[in-house]
């Protein structure tokens, strides 16, 4: 196969087996019992995006070739979740599992990278392998759907024998070099020392502030929206919730015009906003189950993620001296991928850290769903014996709702009503990140910089760049 092919089939699987789990994990942890882990299972992700630069900067980029410590630790982390499926419901075990797998999966983001920009001509090219794995992630929630296992652990067998193939695969691709075989280790660099100096300009603060605190209400629509769709009557969440990543691809597409018309702060506002009104259709939509405003909301995921965060990857591109600019993007990822989606999935999940109760609440906003395990058990009740369809026929309720005839309607009207109060609270919060960005960021030197997207640099190892 040409070199190009197996690039995108390597892109393709690495999103593929992310995409096969994590958006409805949730769901599946409810609907077995073991909400309390939540929260938990979901801030592994950023504690090994944390960790995954040490672990590139420290082995992978000085020892051994990428598309070797690539395949390893893609076999290790297939491994971790297969063990889930048979761990026999264990709350404990399956967070181990999920730990285990995301400290050998997150540095394969910056390793893919590695490969794919040591073997193409141009990277202008990345691009359009980059997108592959944006593809590979839709195309895993709709397998996931087809099969009904949105709700169930069967789907860490899709999730985990995707691992090992692609690890297989990985030991195929073309040589890839440590890239800094030899260097000294500087510790500088690994703590991004350098990096850390810009927030020392009060916009590049502001700017960093405000994507770290922005992360925790974006961290409530990873963590529960597979939930809320199940309990609104979508059949299949995974293939629904793909419905973001298809919009993702068009307004990705759409930046660099938008760049140019609206200009930097502009487009990160609208970012934020569409947060804020995505959780007020959420709300909104819970107590009567508009399906047209849940299904909006999960189409603006790609705005949502592409105006704030493609574009504040652009602006730290463009703050940042050349020589640092890797140290600058590890940062970011750091700030918001690590330290906000980490207290974000805390916060959503009523958790706690270091023995502070991270579980606030606005009066009646942003309480949990206390009501969350009898309607679901309600819920399945009141559905009986459902007629099984073929993987073809799921297709045709991705994007419709239905409820039970037999569902207890009090029971469905308080929880509803609990839904809608919990939504309200991270649309305040992102409202909140909206007012502190408009007021206090006023950088207008780089606004009209880059307009054509041809300075965008990709981010080096370190940056774990993700596209969920």
């Amino acid at each position: 196969m040409s070199i190009l092919l197996r690039l995108n089939i390597m892109m393709f699987l690495q999103f593929f087996v992310w995409g096969a789990w994590f958006a409805t994990l949730g769901l599946a942890l409810a609907n077995n019992f073991l909400s309390e882990i939540t929260g938990d299972a979901y801030g592994s992700a950023p504690i090994a995006a944390i960790l995954a630069p040490l672990f590139l900067g420290l082995i992978a980029d000085r020892f051994f070739a990428s598309e070797k410590v690539m395949g390893v630790l893609l076999l290790i982390g297939g491994a971790f979740l297969l063990g889930i499926p048979i761990s026999g419901g264990s709350a404990k075990l399956i967070y181990w599992f999920i730990l285990g797998h995301m400290l050998c999966y997150m540095p394969t983001l910056g390793l893919g990278n590695t490969i794919a920009f040591t073997h193409i001509e141009n990277q202008s090219d990345f691009p359009k392998i980059r997108v592959w794995g944006t593809i590979g992630w839709i195309v895993a929630g709709l397998v996931v759907g087809g099969l009904g296992w949105s709700a169930s652990m069967n789907m860490f067998w899709l999730a985990g024998a995707s691992s090992v193939l692609l690890g297989v695969i990985c030991f195929t691709l073309p040589n890839t070099p440590p890239p800094m075989k030899g260097e000294p280790i500087q510790v500088r660099s690994l703590l991004m020392v350098d990096a850390w100096r810009l927030l020392t300009d009060r916009n590049f603060l502001i700017f960093a502030i405000s994507s770290t605190l922005i992360c925790v209400p974006l961290a409530y629509y990873y963590s529960v929206t597979s939930v809320y769709l199940g309990q609104t009557g979508f059949a299949e969440p995974a293939a629904t919730m793909t419905l973001g990543q298809m919009s993702e691809i068009i307004f990705m597409l759409l930046i660099p015009f938008f760049f140019r018309k609206l200009g930097l702060k502009n487009m990160i506002l609208i970012g934020m906003a569409c947060w804020v009104l995505r959780y007020l259709l959420f709300a909104y939509g819970a107590p009567s189950q508009i399906t047209w405003m849940i299904l909006l909301a999960v189409a603006m995921h790609g705005i949502c993620y592409d105006f704030f965060f493609v574009t504040g990857f652009m602006y730290t591109d463009q703050k940042a001296p050349q020589e640092i600019r890797g140290q600058a993007q590890s940062l970011l990822v750091f700030l918001t991928q690590g330290v906000g989606m980490f207290f974000g999935y805390k916060v959503a999940a009523a958790g706690s850290f270091l023995s502070i109760d991270l579980g606030f609440t606005i009066g009646e906003y942003g309480k949990q769903i206390s009501n969350s395990q009898a309607y679901s058990e309600a819920l399945q009740d009141a559905a009986g014996e459902v007629e099984a369809l073929s993987f073809f026929e799921t297709f045709t309720t991705m994007f419709s709702r239905q409820l039970p005839d037999g569902l207890d309607p009090i029971l469905l009207s308080e929880t509803m009503l609990e839904w809608k109060n919990f939504w309200i609270l991270p649309s305040i919060m992102a409202a909140a990140v909206f007012v502190l960005f408009l007021l206090l960021f006023h950088d207008r030197a780089t606004s009209n910089d880059a307009t054509d997207g041809s300075e965008i640099s990709e981010p080096e190892n370190g940056a774990a760049n993700q596209a969920t």
